[in-house]
C-alpha cells in the first residue's frame, strides 16, 4: 500500500501537474494540503475519473486539506478536535477501507511566523491538539498514519543551513520538541525510519534559487502508528517534480506499507 502527501499550493492552480503525477504514481491513498479552495471549487470529478473516492475540508484562498482514497472513505472527521473556535481548515481524518482499512490523517500544521506573536502561540497549541488526537487514535485496531505539511524541521539534517533558520518558527526548539513529542506518544517519523539521510528535503523556496542550488529543508512528514511502522518498507521523495513546470514548493512524499 503506497500512501502519499502533498502540499499542492492551490490544487486548482496546478490542477495539470498534479494530475500527471497521480496518473503515473497511483498513490492507493493520497493527501493534500493547501488546497486553497472551498469544498465545491475542489476538482473532485478530475480524481474519480482518476479511480478515487475523495473528502474534502476546504477553505476560501487559503489552507485546505483532502483525502483521497482507491477504497471508500469512512467516518470523516473534518477539523482537529479540541478547539470548537478554530475554524481553520488544517485537518482531515478518515477510515481508507478495504481488506486492511487504515486510518489516515492529512494535516497542513500552522507556520508560526513571526516568532513570539499569536501565530507562533497558535501553532504550538495546535501541535498540542494534534499530540491528544495522536494518543486518541492509538486506541483503535486499525494501522495509523499521519502525514501532511508539519511545517516544521525535525532536526539539523534536515535543512541545507541550519544557522539561516534559527530565527524561524520551522526550527524554533519548541517546535521541535512538539514534533518529538507526537513520536513519543507512540508514532515513528516513517523517513528517519527508512533512510534518515541528510538532505531528505520536501520544500524548496521559490525565491533565491533554493531550488538549483538545493537549498531545501524537509517538513513534509509521514508519523506511523505501531501497526503501521511495523509494515514499513520504505520511503520515496519525488523530488524531480519540484522541477517540472508550475510546480508547488513541496513535492510529494510517499510511503509505502505492506498491508
Amino acid at each position: 500500500m503506497k500512501i502519499a502527501t502533498w502540499n499542492v499550493n492551490s490544487v486548482n492552480a496546478r490542477l495539470e501537474t498534479v494530475l500527471r503525477w497521480f496518473e503515473a504514481e497511483s498513490p492507493d491513498i493520497a493527501c493534500l494540503q493547501e488546497i486553497k479552495c472551498v469544498d465545491e471549487r475542489f476538482p473532485v470529478e478530475a480524481f474519480e475519473r482518476l479511480g478515487y473516492s475523495v473528502a474534502v475540508h476546504g477553505q476560501k484562498t487559503y489552507n485546505g486539506v483532502a483525502l483521497l482514497s482507491r477504497t471508500p472513505l469512512e467516518d470523516v472527521v473534518r477539523g482537529l478536535p479540541g478547539d470548537p473556535d478554530d475554524l481553520q481548515a488544517r485537518y482531515i481524518e478518515a477510515v481508507a477501507s478495504g481488506p486492511r482499512a487504515v486510518r489516515v490523517a492529512s494535516i497542513y500544521l500552522p507556520n508560526g511566523n513571526p516568532v513570539g506573536t499569536d501565530k507562533f502561540a497558535y501553532k504550538l497549541a495546535w501541535f498540542e491538539r494534534l499530540r491528544r488526537r495522536a494518543g486518541e487514535l492509538l486506541a483503535f485496531e486499525d494501522p495509523v498514519a499521519l502525514l501532511g505539511d508539519y511545517n516544521v524541521i525535525p532536526g539539523p539534517e534536515d535543512v541545507h543551513d541550519p544557522q539561516a533558520w534559527l530565527g524561524d518558527a520551522l526550527y524554533q526548539p519548541q517546535s521541535r520538541s512538539a514534533y518529538r513529542a507526537l513520536q513519543w506518544v507512540g508514532y515513528t517519523d516513517a523517513y528517519a525510519a527508512a533512510d534518515g539521510a541528510p538532505g531528505g528535503y520536501t520544500f524548496w523556496d521559490y525565491q533565491a534559487g533554493a531550488w538549483p542550488r538545493d537549498l531545501g529543508i524537509r517538513i513534509d512528514h509521514a508519523l506511523l502508528s505501531p501497526i503501521a511502522a511495523d509494515a514499513l518498507k520504505g520511503v520515496t521523495i519525488h523530488r524531480d517534480v519540484r522541477g517540472w513546470d508550475k510546480p508547488s514548493d513541496h513535492v510529494p512524499v510517499v510511503v509505502d506499507l505492506a498491508l
